[in-house]
């Protein structure tokens, strides 16, 4: 499952400037609700939660309740940080910056039928 953007019409108060914004939607329920079912399934006995987002610590709280033995650790991304996940966590970390860049795909990917996907020049 994943989220969606969301468009909403912004107004600078000032100068009266308008804007479309687009705001993330339903992204930490669906982490939540996967790792609450998986964990009442059994299907992991680990999970790696790649988020800040203290809106998942019910859904951490309740996997565990289902699944005691279910290792979660989290790994924030840069320049965010949970201080209510991490005590939650027996294990957490920072993903830097430089991860990040490691870890991106080449300029271009070539897929099926000899179709090219390239990444937006501002993930560079």
């Amino acid at each position: 499952m994943q989220g969606r953007y969301q468009k909403k019409p912004m107004k600078c108060r000032k100068c009266g400037a308008v804007w479309t914004h687009y705001e993330e939607k339903e992204t930490d329920v669906n982490i939540a609700t996967s790792l609450v079912a998986d964990a009442a399934r059994r299907l992991s006995g680990s999970a790696l939660l790649v988020s800040a987002d203290s809106d998942l610590t019910p859904a951490v709280k309740a996997a565990r309740t289902l699944s005691p033995k279910l290792f979660v650790a989290a790994a924030f991304p840069p320049k965010r940080y949970s201080s209510e996940l991490k005590k939650l966590m027996p294990s957490s970390f920072h993903i830097s910056p430089a991860k990040i860049r490691q870890s991106q795909l080449p300029e271009t990917v070539q897929g099926a039928a000899g179709r090219a996907y390239s990444r937006p020049a501002k993930w560079t």
